[in-house]
């Protein structure tokens, strides 16, 4: 018996692979197994060749491998696209004859096999059937979410299909790749969540009555996300004309005493430096979702990668304070965003939460926790005759006042201002309120999350953001107790406090999915030497077996 199989389903878009992962997600999760899932696809509504990975296990498991146990190619081409991450030891179901690989094959055509029911469609519920005997578990389970799924206008055809796929493992009677399931497993005491659902209900706790956005991939899943809620949560959902237009609006709402998100991607976020410059000058909160993937331009949009940290940190022009915030799991994306909008209220600058598209679209086992009844700290003042929109003061934050809220009149403006919001050309009063901005850097620091260390080796493996749990377990399974691993959350600013394990560690190896080392640079800003990086920048996420690999080389050569 394993403890651990991965399965990987590719095919054309179209195929209904994403109700296979669905499907078996589902039911792999209520067999008592803890699961994690994750997608590949090309920029296409249909054809192309695209993946799924569903990895499933008796004990948490929150990262793919490279290199597959079950491989179930729904056409020809699936498997080529798939074919580095076949090994001779991997089970390859389809019909034999289209292809020759180095593998172990289970044949069955499951496209004839559909259509000897009527319905060439449904091959995909013969393979989820398939898939889910060959791993041992009661199909009565995977038959009770099927029903669940299915309207009955054509349930019956899919309870053929999925019996068909079941009666096709009794006759082999093959359980090479079943897997004990975790009988002390609480099978509905945690989450399924993606890192984009995470976002989602971290805004809704928060206090979210806004969301303006414009569609780009991989954000877009937010924006729907909060739309379906709407109606539950009082959220008014805009899709605005452009992301201009969407970043102006979230500013309104909150200069009108709301709480307001937008949500983008590498390009739209390049529209919305004028606005965020206008953010730090007005010195009107907002919150940020920007959900990474390759550039430059079009580049591949439905792929991964972490190249807009720089974008994050650097965009807009002239010099205001901010934050960026890099959760890498859901319930950090929860918890990062929900306290994103606090963050964003207490010192009126705009906070960035920066996901990818690989943290996005993938769905992590994340155990159940329970919503504190706190509400969400406003930092709104009523005004009065005398109020004065950008009051000097020593820390930097003046007393927010929001129109009606009071007698006060609250005048902003994208110009240099004086106190009370008229717009000036005096040097004297732009030295003033240039250094009250930035006087907030201070109180911003004092508010820093720490990194989360693993481990107390002197060799630490740093990431951040979505590389946090393939990380986790590269190291995990090299079983070196010289190696730790240091995974940061807030990256933007930096303090001291959060930079002590780095300057402790004897030697510093830094994972990040981009080509040129982007938080290696801002770590050497701050005086850290940083001994290796581990860099990519192909449109996948680092592997679990291939990050173990790259970073058992290097400690031969450090050792």
């Amino acid at each position: 018996m394993r403890d651990s199989v991965s399965i990987l389903i590719g095919g054309k878009a179209g195929q209904g692979i994403a109700t296979i992962e669905t499907l078996l997600t589902k039911g792999f999760k209520r067999s008592g197994f803890y699961v994690f899932s994750t997608q590949e696809f090309m920029s296409r509504v249909r054809g192309g060749s695209n993946t799924t990975l569903i990895r499933i296990s008796n004990k948490p498991v929150n990262a793919a491998d490279f290199k597959v146990d079950i491989f179930m190619p729904l056409d020809v081409n699936a498997f080529y696209h798939a074919k580095e991450r076949i090994c001779s030891e991997t089970l390859v179901i389809s019909k034999k004859g289209d292809f020759e690989c180095d593998c172990v094959f289970y044949e069955h055509d499951l496209v004839t096999l559909a259509r000897s029911i009527g319905n060439p469609i449904i091959s995909n519920m013969i393979g989820a059937a398939l898939l889910f005997r060959l791993l041992g578990c009661d199909i009565n389970v995977l038959k009770e979410i099927v029903t669940e799924f299915y309207a009955d206008d054509v349930l019956q055809d899919n309870l053929k299909a999925l019996y068909m796929g079941s009666e096709l493992v009794d006759i082999h009677e093959d359980c090479r790749y079943c897997i004990k399931p975790n009988t002390e497993m609480n099978t509905k005491s945690d989450f399924f969540l993606s890192g984009t659902e995470g976002v989602g209900f971290g805004a809704i706790v928060a206090g979210c009555n806004l969301i303006s956005s414009y569609p780009m991939s991989p954000s877009t899943g937010v924006l729907n996300f909060l739309a379906k809620q709407s109606q539950t949560f009082g959220i008014c959902v805009e899709q605005a004309e452009d992301e201009i237009a969407a970043l102006q609006m979230g500013l309104g709402v909150w200069y009108g005493g709301g709480r307001a998100i937008t949500t983008t991607s590498g390009g739209g976020f390049t529209l919305m430096g004028e606005g965020l410059s206008l953010c730090g000058v007005t010195e009107t909160p907002m919150v940020i979702y920007l959900a990474q993937r390759p550039g430059p331009a079009t580049g591949l949009p439905t792929r991964t990668e972490q190249a807009d940290l720089e974008l994050a940190i650097y965009s807009g022009h002239g010099e205001f304070p901010r934050i960026v915030l890099a959760p890498g799991d859901p319930r950090e994306c929860y918890d990062r965003t929900r306290e994103a909008f606090d963050l964003a209220d207490l010192f009126q600058i705009p906070v960035i939460v920066l996901s990818d598209q690989y943290l996005a679209d993938s769905y992590f086992n994340v155990e159940r926790f329970e919503i504190d009844n706190n509400q969400p700290v406003r930092h709104i003042v009523k005004t009065d005759l005398r109020y004065k929109r950008y009051l000097l003061t020593e820390d930097g934050i003046s007393p927010r006042g929001v129109p009606g809220y009071g007698e006060g009149l609250v005048s902003v403006d994208s110009h240099e201002h004086m106190q009370e919001g008229l717009i000036t050309e005096s040097m004297s009063v732009r030295n003033e309120q240039n250094s009250k901005r930035l006087r907030k850097r201070t109180l911003i620091q004092d508010e820093a999350i720490m990194p989360e260390a693993y481990g107390e080796g002197g060799i630490a493996v740093v990431g951040w953001g979505s590389t946090k749990h393939i990380i986790i377990e590269a190291v995990e399974r090299m079983n070196n107790a010289e190696v730790a691993c240091i995974h940061f959350s807030w990256v933007y600013p930096l303090c001291e406090s959060q930079l002590v394990p780095l300057r402790e560690a004897k030697h510093i190896i830094v994972v990040e999915n981009n080509a040129t080392g982007q938080f290696t640079k801002l770590l050497n800003l701050h005086s850290i030497t940083v001994h290796n990086q581990i860099l990519k920048s192909d449109g996948m996420s680092f592997f679990v077996d291939e990050l173990r690999q790259k970073l058992e080389a290097l400690l031969k050569e450090i050792q």
